[in-house]
């Protein structure tokens, strides 16, 4: 959400979200994780899951079952893999199914957002995705009547309307002058980041988000809202399916 730098490694699916092949140099590796220099990996956030892959080094076929976050990002082997000793030139690839998949989704969900935010003025208080069924939460004390029917074509005219996404970063006052760039009922953004992820689909959500995206509305394909759950006073759920 903020620079394309963690810890040790430069992080490229930030500046360039179609990326899914890359080299690498590995700085520090066991069996819990491989620290390289530069890695389009998404590690995860935001509710969207780390990317899968694979790492081919002289030969060998390392699997990347995850990421985990701390001072430095480490990809996490498969158990059993042997892993790339230190200094190692790595040819690393990105799951693309996968990937797309959940850029498809995530998008999917900002629409979502935008839609009901938009159409009913509900914040978001949580959500959470895996590859093409995604679900989130608002803050929606009454459903009104053909809600779940209104909310789905909602969203898949404005995914029709081929609406671009694009990407930008903002220092923090900037980003926070855009009226409702926080949709979460809590801004999630720390103190300390200075400066702001943005996520914007053109006429309909601006987000402070980190994560990963289609180019445009029309590449999610059709969003299906599956079903609408109570979680509490005024809390509702949507679940939604992701089809082409």
């Amino acid at each position: 959400m903020t620079t394309d730098l963690h810890g040790r490694t430069q992080r490229l699916e930030l500046s360039d979200q179609s990326l899914r092949d890359f080299e690498a140099v590995v700085l520090e590796s066991t069996p819990e994780g491989i620290v390289v220099n530069r890695s389009a990996f998404y590690p995860g956030g935001g509710g969207q899951p780390a990317d899968h892959g694979v790492l081919i080094w002289q030969g060998v076929e390392t699997r990347i079952v995850g990421v985990r976050k701390g001072d430095d990002l480490y990809l996490i082997p498969a158990e059993g893999d042997p892993v790339p000793p230190v200094g190692t030139v790595v040819r690393a690839a990105v799951a693309d199914e996968r990937r797309s998949a959940l850029m498809r989704t995530h998008s999917g969900l900002h629409v979502l957002c935008g839609v009901v935010f938009r159409d009913y003025g509900c914040p978001v208080t949580g959500g959470n995705m895996e590859p093409l069924t995604a679900r989130m939460d608002f803050n929606l004390p009454e459903v009104p009547a053909g809600f779940k029917e209104a909310v789905e074509a909602a969203c898949n005219a404005e995914i029709l309307a081929d609406r671009r996404i694009d990407v930008r970063v903002l220092p923090r006052e900037e980003a926070f002058a855009i009226p409702d760039i926080i949709r979460t009922a809590t801004n999630l953004v720390p103190p300390e980041v200075q400066d702001v992820r943005i996520v914007d689909i053109t006429g309909l959500d601006t987000q402070a988000d980190g994560g990963t995206h289609v180019g445009s509305t029309k590449q999610i394909g059709r969003v299906r809202v599956t079903k609408v759950e109570s979680k509490g006073r005024g809390f509702r759920r949507l679940r939604i399916a992701i089809s082409d």
